[in-house]
């Protein structure tokens, strides 16, 4: 599988921005889709997650209210909508996939077996 993730930029605080990871490779519904994402200086943190074949979302907690995760299995693609962007928000943001991921699992990047190559977001405030 590759990813692919595309909609970076630079806004105001509180402006909008929406990602996109678009996957290569077959039975893109089965996957367990996570964005993570890490600032300067800091690790890399969860940020959303959503199941394959209907299992459900996840968030990180500074972004729930905030930011939207889904997919379009015919486009094989995930989405995020970020909303009420704040400069903490400020990161390099990377999509992954894994197959075989349990709920507790979704949040521990070293879970998942495939990377994207990330997209910058800058938030000005």
């Amino acid at each position: 599988v590759q990813l692919q993730a595309s909609g970076g930029g630079l806004v105001q605080a509180g402006g909008s921005l929406r990602l996109s990871c678009v996957a290569s490779g077959p039975a893109f519904r089965s996957y367990t889709m996570g964005w993570f994402r890490q600032a300067p200086g800091k690790g890399r943190e969860f940020v959303a997650a959503i199941k394959g074949n209907g299992g459900g979302t996840f968030y990180e907690d500074s972004v729930k209210g905030r930011f939207t995760v889904s997919r379009d299995n015919a486009a094989s693609t995930v989405y995020l909508q970020m909303n009420s962007l704040k400069p903490e928000d400020t990161a390099v943001y990377y999509c992954a996939a894994d197959r075989n991921l349990i709920s507790s699992s979704v949040r521990i990047g070293q879970q998942y077996d495939y990377w994207g190559q990330g997209t910058q977001v800058t938030v000005s405030s």
